[in-house]
Order: C-alpha cells, then sequence, then structure tokens
C-alpha cells in the first residue's frame, strides 16, 4: 500500500466521521508512511475521539465500516491499541508523530521504536523484515531499541507472553542486527542492555559446576 493511497483512505475517513478525532497508525500502513511500503490492504489504528462531547463508538464504527466499503481496504480500529496485544506499547501517544490533519481527523504516526513492539510480539517473518527496513530507513539506535523492548517487557502484566517476547527479541538482535546496525554490532552487548531494561537477571554458572556437569555427560555418553 502506498502513503498516497493511506491518505485517500484517512480524507474519506475523515468525511465520514466527521468529528473531531486523533488517529494513531500502526502496522503496515505505518510503516509505508516510515519508508518500508509493500503489499497490504489493510489499515490498523487507534481511534481518540476529541471535543467536549464526544460520540458514541457506535458512529466511529460505521464511519470505518463505510470507509473500508469506499476504498476496498480493510481497517481494524480501537479506542486503544495498546489493548491489542500483551506486551505494552507503553506512552505510545505521547511519543506518535504528527503525519497529517484531515478536517477534523488529526492523524499521528507511532514512533518507530513503539510500533516494533508490536511487530516483535507477533514476530511473523514479515514482521521481522519490517522492522529491519524500517529501523534501517530511520536510523533507529541500537541503545534506544533495546532499552525501549526491555522496558515494554518489564512494564506488561505477567504472563507466558513475556518469556516469548524476550526470546523473541533475543533471537532479532542475533539474526538481524547486523542487517540494521552494521558489521560492527555487538547482540550480545545489545542483549545485555535490553536484560537491564527489563531488569532480568541472567545467572552465569560457577565454572566448576559446568565442568561437572559437562564431566557426568560425557560419562554417561560413554556408557551408552
Amino acid at each position: 500500500m502506498t502513503p498516497r493511497r493511506i491518505d485517500r483512505f484517512l480524507a474519506t475517513l475523515a468525511r465520514e466521521l466527521d468529528c473531531p478525532a486523533r488517529l494513531y497508525l500502526t502496522g503496515a500502513a505505518a510503516a509505508a508512511l516510515l519508508g518500508r511500503v509493500r503489499p497490504s490492504l489493510d489499515v490498523d489504528f487507534g481511534l481518540e475521539l476529541r471535543g467536549r462531547h464526544p460520540v458514541p463508538w457506535q458512529v466511529v464504527e460505521g464511519a470505518v465500516e463505510r470507509t473500508s466499503k469506499l476504498m476496498g481496504i480493510a481497517a481494524s480500529a480501537a479506542e486503544d491499541i495498546d489493548r491489542w496485544g500483551m506486551i505494552t506499547l507503553l506512552d505510545y501517544k505521547k511519543h506518535a508523530r504528527r503525519h497529517r490533519r484531515f478536517g477534523q481527523l488529526d492523524v499521528r504516526v507511532l514512533h518507530p521504536l513503539h510500533w516494533s513492539i508490536g511487530k516483535l510480539t507477533r514476530f511473523l517473518d514479515v514482521d521481522i523484515r519490517d522492522v529491519v527496513e524500517v529501523f534501517r530507513r530511520q536510523a533507529i539506535a541500537t541503545d534506544a531499541a533495546t532499552r525501549l523492548w526491555g522496558r515494554a517487557l518489564r512494564a506488561s502484566p505477567a504472563s507466558t507472553a513475556q518469556f516469548q517476547f524476550r526470546r523473541q527479541v533475543e533471537g532479532f538482535l542475533r539474526a538481524q542486527g547486523r542487517r540494521i546496525w552494521g558489521a560492527s554490532f555487538d547482540p550480545d552487548a545489545a542483549t545485555r542492555i535490553f536484560h537491564r531494561a527489563a531488569r532480568i537477571v541472567v545467572a552465569t554458572p560457577e565454572p566448576g559446576a559446568r565442568a561437572r556437569t559437562s564431566g557426568s555427560r560425557s560419562r554417561k555418553w560413554r556408557s551408552s
């Protein structure tokens, strides 16, 4: 989906909604505006109603549905996109970048760092490629990314998704870090920054214990 088509969708939504609102764009549409254009026919966003007398959410649903039919583009909208995943997007509204205003609709794009949390939570191949391309185009710093991911992990409610997110971040740094930050990138150093931000304590076995474990394994192997 091209930025021009996304803007046409947003302009149509503004006309159909016809009330003060702020939109927070995420997903593939946000990636397109951040420099990663790929085939996609869906728009994901949060919508915050403004003004002294906000319209009921049913009015929003109707406007989104009409816009989707007019534009031939699927759309997912929520009052707070932070509820879409088990890993929090932290203060994504505060750091979202202003894109354009369409009538009464103020459109903002999630900052690449906050946007990437959702991508690394889902972690499909297309999500990984999106993060690599957007980070390269936006010149995202290693420390900024690893610290924010660690903060997001620490601030999220306890769930099995936390361990999964941790492993996915660690795997991303090992497999994709040099593609983003160059040959000098140190995945172990980046992982340590992530762990410190998340307050993860990694136990280091004592040398003697490691040797005993290794020796017991070798004896078991010989006996079989």
